[in-house]
């Protein structure tokens, strides 16, 4: 049953080589993963908010891949532990056919819990006809991280999935995930393009990003840490400005190239500082009064 399900699901994705196939079987598990932590309670009362560049993917729909579920609480909890859950996810795994091993982290320390989840070679277990060659023992690994201690004013609401069921899943509001991206974009030590895709995402789709709580996670991690920062709309547009002019555009584009669909790569080509000082006018007019 689940082979015809998948292979029934992978006909809806427009397959264009064996990168792709990669980015749409991890995506699969990903949403396996995402309904059994749905069935074990995980985004019931004070549990877990899914965000993050998965959560745009699967929930509304961006063309950019991703590789990790990420996760944070609606309330501190620096108890929480990933061991009952994988639990349920390896019950529902081997239900299904599937061979998922999580390795132990039990040892972990940090406000941020992370887990792995190996699936054994998909196409094999279960078998199916994929489109494009794939290595038989190659591994499909999914990571998970949850923020027990997040920063706090963020908003959520209620998304549903319908593969591989029908599932309610309690996920960051855009205007929150914005707020949370521009920290991201602020505060990171690297430059990473998939950050700057989103950025871009979000502009395109006319998002107001929560200010309170870009104010907050500034204000809990990074170079603003332990500090007041004013985080108003001309701060924040103003910093944004300081960032894009220091960057080498022509590294970034590579962070994301295999992540998207090869007919948006072309457009990585008109990554420069020109072509994001324009989106950053097109967001302060809509941000600043």
């Amino acid at each position: 049953m689940t082979a015809h399900l998948l292979e029934d699901r992978l006909k809806d994705y427009a397959i264009a080589g064996a990168l792709d196939q990669e980015n749409v079987l991890r995506e699969l598990i990903q949403q396996y993963v995402l309904a059994s932590l749905a069935r074990a309670g995980f985004f019931s009362g004070e549990g877990a908010v899914f965000h993050g560049g998965t959560c745009l993917r699967i929930v509304h729909g961006m063309n950019r891949y991703s590789e990790d579920l990420d996760f944070f609480l609606k309330r501190p909890d620096p108890e929480f532990a990933w061991r009952r859950y994988l639990g349920a996810i390896l019950r529902d795994a081997a239900g299904e056919g599937f061979q998922f091993s999580v390795p132990d982290e039990s040892r972990q320390k940090g406000a941020v819990k992370k887990a792995l989840i190996r699936a054994a070679s998909v196409g094999r277990v279960p078998p199916l006809d994929l489109p494009f060659e794939r290595d038989a023992q190659k591994l499909i690994k999914v990571k998970l991280e949850i923020d027990t201690n997040p920063p706090a004013g963020s908003d959520h609401e209620t998304r549903y999935i319908a593969f591989p069921l029908t599932a309610a899943l309690t996920t960051q509001t855009l205007g929150s995930g914005f707020g949370m991206k521009l920290a991201a974009l602020l505060t990171r030590r690297y430059t990473k393009g998939r950050d700057w895709y989103d950025f871009l995402w979000y502009i395109n789709r006319k998002a107001m990003p929560n200010l309170e709580l870009l104010r907050n996670a500034l204000e809990q991690h990074g170079p603003w840490a332990g500090g007041e920062v004013p985080a108003d709309p001309a701060w924040v547009v103003g910093r944004l400005r300081g960032k894009i002019i220091a960057i080498d555009w022509g590294v970034v584009g590579r962070d994301v190239r295999r992540f998207i669909p090869l007919r948006e790569q072309e457009a990585l080509g008109l990554w420069d500082t020109d072509f994001f000082l324009h989106h950053l006018g097109v967001f302060s007019q809509d941000l600043l009064p």
